[in-house]
């Protein structure tokens, strides 16, 4: 069975960091693209950034660059997303996902990806 599992969310200040993780079961993490999404309440699913199968290639929303980085260790099984900076609209509840098609790295859109997580709650807030 397929299956990914988001950790590390939680509460957090303003300029605060935290770093979530996604570990995989069930299937080879080499072949996917890995996406992290995000949906605030009354808000629709986004994109937040994506990363190859071998990690060469990512890509960022740009409300997110310079602050959020994104990673895969494919031995591991594992993605992970180091957001820095938080700020209050970062608030969410953020999920990874997996898609075999190497084009959604760079869409990066929720609609392209098949295998997703349960999604982790990131609250920054004072």
């Amino acid at each position: 069975q397929l299956q990914l599992v988001e950790s590390g969310g939680g509460l957090v200040q303003p300029g605060g960091s935290l770093r979530l993780s996604c570990a995989a079961s069930g299937f080879t993490l080499d072949y996917y693209v890995i996406g992290w999404f995000r949906q605030a309440p009354g808000k629709e699913r986004e994109g937040v950034s994506c990363i190859s199968s071998s990690g060469g290639s990512t890509n960022y929303a740009d409300s997110v660059k310079g602050r959020f980085t994104i990673s895969r260790n494919n031995a591991k099984k594992m993605a992970y997303l180091q957001m820095n900076s938080l700020k209050p609209e970062d608030t969410a509840i953020y999920y990874c996902a997996a898609s075999r098609s190497a084009s959604t790295v760079v869409r990066c859109s929720p609609g392209y990806f098949e295998v997703w997580g349960q999604g982790t709650l990131v609250t920054v807030s004072s």
